[in-house]
């Protein structure tokens, strides 16, 4: 059987399912519509984001029997169309979840002492130490959009610093864990610091963070945002940061991402500079998940996954 790897993959991944009889399949250089026109013959398709894995393209897949998408976002990917067509769909969102933890934890730490801005200046031979006068996180209540892998990741990664978390997440019940609590969002609007967000890009998420949403903060949060772009509407969080509605924010991710998220597409008129510009933001191309180990991390839940379907 073999496996047509449409994006690159760690080479374990080849390795380990290849133990299960799979051949893989190098497709890399091959367009979609390359792909699509050999019509399939194919037990199954890997893939990061290179290209929509629509309704057209899995109906043109004959004989596909599952795609395998390494990381954790299936947006991309028609679920029901794969449903439809018996072609079952596999994720590997524990293999990144340790890395968007880390990098979200980075990111708010290097934002509340602002060593984004007292590196640059000590570069240039200025010593400025009032000024980069930083913000304690121990104290603080932070809360958390979504309680998936990376969210409970996140959680894990606050236990050492002396904080209360929030969790909001409607489609779990989150057992008495210490220091944390399940929450619903105006409660987190009203009470938290640090709000971060940890959720699928779904029509109920698209542009959850808006005008209406960040108007109802009261305490002039961080926001970090580590999930998908869409998720927040840029000009509605420069608009929160100009009026002091949110005190700063981290961005791994942006609404004017190309679907690849391997460059960023249009943006709005002066959003990407006015970002650039404010010295209370922090920023990173997309690279929350895709640290040194989780490359190799993701693979190997996939090909796990993979020789799980018992094909």
């Amino acid at each position: 059987m073999e496996i047509l790897l449409a994006d690159t993959i760690h080479p374990v991944f080849n390795t380990l399912v290849a133990r299960h009889g799979y051949t893989c399949v190098d497709g890399t250089k091959l367009s979609r519509d390359e792909i699509m026109h050999q019509r399939g013959g194919y037990a199954g398709m890997a893939i990061r984001s290179r290209f929509p894995v629509d309704e057209p393209f899995l109906e043109a897949m004959e004989g596909l029997k599952f795609v395998a998408r390494a990381g954790a976002g299936l947006e991309q990917i028609d679920m029901e169309a794969a449903r439809r067509l018996g072609i079952r769909v596999v994720n590997a969102p524990e293999g990144n979840r340790n890395a968007v933890a880390e990098h979200a934890l980075g990111m708010l730490l290097a934002l509340l002492n602002n060593l984004h801005r007292a590196d640059r200046e000590v570069r240039r031979g200025q010593w400025n130490r009032e000024s980069n006068r930083g913000r304690e996180l121990d104290g603080k209540t932070v809360g958390i959009i979504g309680f998936g892998h990376t969210g409970s990741a996140f959680t894990r990664k606050l236990a050492g610093f002396e904080v209360e978390v929030l969790a909001c997440d409607p489609y779990k019940t989150i057992g008495r864990k210490a220091r944390v609590r399940q929450a619903g969002m105006d409660e987190l609007a009203a009470a938290c610091d640090v709000i971060s967000l940890h959720v699928p890009l779904t029509p109920e998420t698209e542009f959850m963070v808006d005008r209406d949403f960040l108007g109802s903060l009261a305490r002039k949060p961080v926001l970090i945002n580590t999930s998908r772009g869409r998720v927040v509407k840029t000009t509605a969080l420069l608009g929160a940061l100009s009026d002091g509605t949110v005190s700063g924010a981290c961005l791994d991710v942006f609404d004017f991402e190309d679907s690849s998220f391997e460059n960023t597409g249009p943006a709005d008129a002066g959003t990407f500079e006015q970002l650039v510009a404010s010295e209370r933001v922090i920023l990173s191309p997309h690279i929350a998940g895709w640290s040194m180990q989780s490359y190799e991390k993701i693979s190997r839940v996939l090909a796990e996954k993979v020789a799980g379907l018992g094909l």
